[in-house]
């Protein structure tokens, strides 16, 4: 392990932690909507705001799969030292982890069970850009519609299509977090 994996973590654990959980809770119950999560610095392609979600979500019992460019030594270290979390292929993974396009097919990512709806995959998508314009989005959270700029329609739509089953969706890029919960629709 190199010595940058000890570095990037929540300087203030308790204070950042709860920071960013408030944020991504923001950003699950208000669909769309975008929030500031700081406090990390993790290695490079990491954004600030996924290894913030990293370290407040992971833990030693937090299945985590690292896709296409995140799939690297320092990346793996520094998720190790933070947080404990073991790696895990697509299949069996509860967090997913990378850009749009390594992260597909998402057919492998568990869209839980009738019985078991919350035994499924959230992945984790670093974005490029994230921007409150882009495809209309409606329900739960949202008054009205709201717009989220996604990189494809098609595949949340087909996710809508089995709720209350699904995949959850978070968003980042830079410090900024965006969410789409399975329940969401993508007009």
């Amino acid at each position: 392990m190199s010595a940058l994996a000890l570095e990037g973590g929540f300087a203030e654990p308790a204070l950042d932690a709860a920071r960013a959980f408030r944020g991504i809770m923001e950003a699950m119950a208000r669909p769309g909507t975008i929030h500031d999560v700081t406090g990390a610095t993790p290695p490079a392609p990491l954004s600030a705001a996924a290894g913030a979600v990293l370290l407040t979500l992971c833990d030693g019992d937090t299945k985590l799969h690292l896709a296409g460019d995140y799939e690297l030594p320092a990346l793996r270290d520094w998720v190790a030292f933070h947080t404990g979390a073991p790696l895990a292929s697509a299949d069996d993974c509860d967090f997913a982890l990378g850009r749009w396009d390594d992260l597909l097919p998402l057919d492998p990512y568990r869209i839980g069970t009738s019985e078991y709806p919350d035994r499924s995959a959230t992945l984790i998508v670093d974005m490029p850009e994230l921007a409150a314009n882009g495809a209309s989005l409606r329900g739960p959270g949202i008054k009205g519609t709201a717009a989220l700029s996604l990189p494809d329609l098609d595949p949340f739509r087909d996710n809508r299509a089995l709720f209350p089953l699904g995949r959850d969706f978070l968003f980042t890029c830079g410090t900024r977090i965006a969410a789409l919960p399975r329940s969401t629709e993508v007009l």
